[in-house]
């Protein structure tokens, strides 16, 4: 089977009518799902770790339950739960964005709170000391260099979720990998199509790994 491919005619000229939006939409899924799963992963970690039963108890009822459950199921059920409840479609691609943020925010609120963990209880005190409020110590003082520390961390897991965004194949969404079976559908030539996406996810993640690496390194420079 190896021995019949032919990636010679592939062209960008050829790909692009079917590939360049559903790159467009992983890209856009990665960066949205990616500020909105910190946005909430934020509110999530601080909810465990304010020592408040009420709180506490549903985070981490929440952040196991998603943690426990694959991606694909998720994006079923948001996908045909959602429209049952409110009453109408809100298509595949909103489905989409709503799972990921709620699902990616399970994840980045476990980098958060081991990163406000990882602040010396030392500076913790010394806010509270200088007359500080619960929020206004989170805000100026511990957050920021949580933050900081947590940024290698951060980038690995949208790496990840980049990866993942090749999921919502599963309702249908219009995404680059199925930008590539389109591709190769319309061009009779499904394998080696397969086969360039599979490059092209590795390319990238790739060189988003390098720049992870290189992040890493100016952290440790800071510290």
């Amino acid at each position: 089977m190896l021995g019949n491919l032919d990636l010679s005619f592939f062209s960008w000229q050829l790909l692009a009518p079917f590939v360049y939006k559903g790159f467009v939409f992983s890209l856009w899924l990665t960066v949205v799902a990616t500020i909105g799963g910190i946005a909430f992963g934020t509110v999530l970690a601080l909810m465990r770790l304010s020592g408040m039963k009420a709180f506490e108890l549903p985070a981490a009822a929440y952040v196991n339950t998603m943690r426990s459950i694959p991606l694909v199921m998720v994006l079923l059920w948001f996908f045909l739960l959602i429209p049952f409840l409110i009453g109408r479609h809100i298509g595949a691609e909103m489905s989409a964005v709503i799972t990921f943020v709620a699902f990616e925010a399970a994840y980045f609120s476990e980098i958060v709170r081991a990163g406000i963990q990882s602040i010396p209880r030392g500076q913790v005190n010394a806010g509270y000391a200088m007359g500080m409020t619960y929020g206004q110590n989170m805000r100026l003082i511990i957050l920021p260099q949580a933050f900081r520390n947590m940024l290698p961390v951060f980038l690995t897991q949208t790496i990840i979720l980049f990866q993942d965004t090749s999921l919502v194949y599963a309702i249908g969404a219009y995404d680059m990998l199925k930008g590539f079976e389109t591709a190769g559908k319309n061009l009779g030539r499904p394998v080696e199509a397969y086969l360039l996406a599979a490059i092209l996810y590795f390319l990238m993640c790739l060189g988003l790994s390098w720049l992870v690496r290189r992040v890493q390194l100016k952290v440790q420079i800071i510290r």
